[in-house]
């Protein structure tokens, strides 16, 4: 469903100003019907592939395995975790596929699905599944064949002998899902067993104490259409009960949720707030939940949460998870793929600037690595390699381009069914990407794939007299689901409204009773393309720009990439002339991207695309050499070799993988601490090592004024509060671009917490000693004079040692280069696990400026509030920390599949 906003007319040509070979390399010309009709036709076929294959291989199974060409039989096939929670046991694919058929215009087939499902599901089994899948995908698929069921009956050509059996299948379900709701807040149990509710360990329910936002809020739309299509009040009542508390129990201060929350006391488990994993359809389900019951009080919600994801999370292009009590400090430093959503929300708010900027970023990862990866870095980077053929990235392509009428999302489209044919298509089906890299397949092909990507794509390339039936009468679940609008009409019981607290009396200020008309929101036809293109050259460098021609006597670009410096206003004022802009983050970085519109000339916009392209390859030049991380090992009392911080290289200076020994030291805290003008404290910093804090400089100068000191090393600490090794890719610190052999001492690199493990131990020991080396050497030293003087176990080691190494360069400001670090299964040692991957630099220019010295400030008072211990305890947390990246993966599959 969209809002009744008139699309606008768009122009069909957006062009890309660079050139290779003498070639455009662009988009094309408005997509005309014919191949518009070959697309649309092509999509049937693909659903006919996958679906057929489901029912000849398959049924009753709940979902097909198409590698192997069989059925998915829980307890049968080797236990997949909680993923497996979504299968029943009641051919889950069929049921999630009903309304496909009828959008498709397939009516035999789905008349024939019908009968199948009356005569061969049961829904008493004694299995125990998730209420957030059941919900979303058996509810909602019974729901929405039952809405085009009597569509047809309706119609008085089809389905004559249907008497709501579907709505009674539906029924039955929602009463075995009630027991999970017996809780003394509302919320419901994560699991359910069909056949005996939540009745406790004997029952395999009742035990968990946690669920996430999403598993919990993401429940009104199929509950509320339920009680409206059978006039049973009970499941409408309960679902406001469980979105009654979480509102109560968002965070006043920030009004974000967090990720997981203990379903009896309501306390967050999980303090981390975004739009994707975990917490996604919160929001869309109370967006849609206006839409279809029309209560105001659920818009009021949606709009006081939109406004703080806006403000907080919302960092265009980007969305970043923050924390919901210091919604100003980043939880993570890398985005998963359930956000991808997000966009089609924002077309259904009415919000179309930041849904075509996140969605330009989405696609242009997808060209690059033919999926989105389950997970990616903020600098575009796989971060997690599996994509089980999501459909989100193709809803939002859908709805914006019905909010906008914009041919480029068509070519956005012609892209994802191009990708599903070349990579995921298989003899038996589509099947998902284990790793969007190297294109290895995983033997699984959800339920969703059928129920929402050829929904989407189908409605993307078809004309309206395709459609069977007005899709704007209808609302969209998260399982893309059809709901008629027409419930919000049908007789509901008083009981069911929302409990509103005397501060949510309607607030007109909250609201957006229209949505924007976008004819007059974008009265320049290229408005889309302005919007799209500098993030495309943030992204996506795969056609690049030849040198271009200056008349004799031009000279060179008033501006080189190599002689570029942040806290220089003449750079600065030179940059805004050649129309490259600076997109601040909140931990930091700024991104340099190219407007080549709002350059002074054409002159100058040519002088910034040389600019950006100098910079890529300095980039691509500091990317040749790939060094592993070293290691810094505190080796003075009460220490002795047991904390290793993981730390980044230098591609200049000495290098410690060629020193036997390494170089070992005392460190001192060098004056000035960015070490970016000459060193003050000489006296002590000569023969020692020096710390350094990250930013206002380049590696390289540091380097050189701690050496005309006389210091033996150097070590940077990150000045981006939180920042971790086991979060964030390792970064490879880089050269300034000149001649850096006059540089002959080490220089180590430790992220934020690392660092204040040794600042700690610093401010507490007083003299601390520790060992620049490539790897940790032997720990065995004094251990047993360690054992005498009762040392321990509080400082058990973040121990590093080197396996395979995946890294990739970032061009930044201090010309660091990240690397990516995956973390092991075990508890005591941060592995690389990663296999070797190399990738282009995006053309994107990250610049580590520090934020705001206030905002600093206080962050940094607040981070000292909660910290009550020594160096041992930031080891745990670094450990704490890392093992809640892990549960957020798991978490993922959990959320939503």
């Amino acid at each position: 469903m969209l809002p009744s906003c008139p699309p606008a007319t768009m122009p069909p040509a957006l062009l890309l100003l660079t050139l290779m070979s003498g070639a455009l390399c662009g988009l094309g010309q408005a997509m005309s019907r014919e191949e518009r009709h070959r697309l649309r036709n092509q999509v049937v076929e693909m659903f006919d592939h996958a679906y057929q294959n489901y029912m000849d291989h398959a049924y009753p199974a709940d979902e097909l395995m198409p590698l192997t060409c069989r059925g998915r039989v829980r307890g049968l096939e080797p236990s997949r975790g909680d993923v497996d929670d979504a299968l029943g046991k009641f051919s889950l694919t069929l049921i999630d596929t009903l309304d496909t058929l009828m959008l498709l215009n397939k009516t035999t087939e789905f008349e024939a699905a019908v009968r199948r499902v009356l005569s061969d599901v049961r829904l008493d089994n004694d299995i125990v599944v998730s209420v957030f899948e059941t919900n979303i995908r058996v509810l909602g698929g019974l729901l929405g064949g039952h809405s085009m069921a009597v569509m047809l009956k309706e119609g008085g050509q089809h389905m004559q002998w249907y008497q709501d059996e579907l709505l009674h299948m539906a029924k039955d379900l929602g009463l075995r899902l009630l027991p999970a709701f017996n809780t003394s807040s509302g919320l419901p149990y994560p699991r359910v067993n069909l056949k005996y509710g939540v009745r406790g360990p004997e029952t395999r329910t009742g035990t968990e104490t946690d669920t996430c936002t999403a598993c919990a809020g993401t429940i009104i739309l199929e509950f509320a259409a339920l009680s409206r299509f059978t006039g049973d009040p009970v499941f409408e009542a309960h679902a406001r009960r469980a979105l009654d508390f979480l509102w109560e129990k968002r965070q006043r201060n920030s009004n974000l949720v967090g990720t997981t929350i203990n379903i009896h006391s309501g306390e967050w488990v999980r303090r981390d707030s975004g739009v994707g994993a975990g917490i996604d359809s919160y929001y869309e389900y109370l967006l849609k939940a206006y839409i279809l019951l029309g209560d105001d009080l659920f818009l009021q919600r949606f709009n006081i949460h939109y406004a703080s994801i806006m403000k907080y999370i919302s960092q265009p292009p980007l969305l970043l998870d923050v924390h919901i009590h210091k919604p100003l400090l980043p939880a993570r430093t890398w985005m998963d793929s359930l956000l991808a959503f997000f966009p089609g929300l924002q077309v259904l708010k009415g919000d179309i600037r930041p849904a075509i900027e996140t969605h330009e970023m989405l696609y242009q990862v997808t060209k690059k690595h033919n999926f989105l990866p389950e997970a990616f870095t903020t600098d575009f980077r796989v971060h997690w390699a599996q994509h089980p053929l999501r459909p989100e990235f193709a809803e939002s392509t859908y709805f914006l381009y019905k909010a906008t009428g914009d041919p480029y999302y068509l070519e956005a489209g012609r892209t994802i069914l191009d990708n599903l044919n070349r990579f995921a298509r298989v003899p038996c089906g589509f099947a998902a990407m284990k790793d969007v890299r190297t294109g290895s397949h995983e033997d699984r092909m959800d339920s969703f794939f059928l129920a929402e990507m050829f929904k989407y794509l189908f409605l993307l390339f078809a004309d309206a007299e395709d459609i069977p039936f007005d899709v704007e009468d209808y609302v969209f679940t998260t399982e893309a689901h059809l709901l008629p609008l027409s419930l919000s009409a049908a007789p509901h019981s008083p009981l069911v409204s929302s409990n509103r607290t005397s501060e949510e009396e309607l607030d007109d200020s909250n609201f957006d009773w229209t949505c924007p008309n976008t004819r007059l929101l974008f009265p320049d036809p290229a408005y889309p393309r302005n919007l799209r293109d500098p993030i495309r050259s943030a992204v996506d460098k795969s056609c690049p720009r030849p040198a271009p021609y200056r008349e004799p006597g031009m000279g060179r670009p008033p501006l080189r990439a190599q002689d570029f410096m942040a806290n220089n206003p003449e750079h600065l004022e030179l940059l805004r002339r050649m129309g490259v802009s600076l997109i601040h983050l909140k931990d930091g970085r700024v991104q340099l991207v190219q407007h080549a519109t709002q350059a002074v000339s054409a002159v100058a916009a040519e002088d910034g695309v040389r600019f950006m392209q100098e910079m890529m390859e300095l980039s691509s030049q500091q990317q040749k050499e790939q060094l592993p991380p070293r290691a810094i090992q505190i080796v003075s009392h009460p220490f002795l070799g047991r904390v290793v911080l993981t730390a980044g290289p230098a591609q200049f200076g000495t290098d410690l993988s060629k020193s036997s020994t390494g170089v070992r030291g005392f460190v001192t805290v060098a004056e000035p601490y960015s070490g970016c003008t000459e060193i003050t404290n000489a006296e002590y910093v000569q023969g020692h090592i020096a710390l350094l804090q990250r930013g206002q400089c380049m590696f390289a100068e540091k380097a050189r004024h701690i050496q005309k000191a006389g210091a033996i090393g150097g070590i940077v600490i990150d000045d981006n509060e939180g920042s971790s090794s086991d979060t964030a890719p390792l970064f490879q610190m880089a050269g300034d671009g000149r001649n850096t052999e006059d540089v002959t001492l080490p220089v180590l690199f430790l992220f934020h917490k690392e660092g204040n493990i040794l600042l700690e131990a610093l401010k507490e020991y007083r003299e601390v000693e520790v060992l620049l080396s490539d790897k940790a050497r032997d720990r065995g030293v004094n251990v047993q004079e360690a054992e005498e003087d009762c040392l321990t176990e509080a400082t058990t080691p973040t121990s590093f040692e080197p396996t395979s190494q995946s890294q990739t360069s970032m061009v930044e400001l201090d010309e660091s280069v990240s690397q990516e670090v995956a973390p092991s299964q075990e508890t005591s040692h941060v592995e690389e696990v990663s296999p070797p991957e190399v990738e282009a630099a995006p053309a994107e220019v990250e610049v580590d400026v520090p934020p705001p010295e206030e905002e600093r400030d206080s962050d940094r008072r607040e981070e000292s509030e909660g910290d009550t211990d020594s160096s041992s305890q930031s080891v745990d947390e670094l450990l704490a920390d890392w093992r809640e990246d892990l549960e957020a993966f798991q978490q993922m599959e959990k959320d939503e599949l």
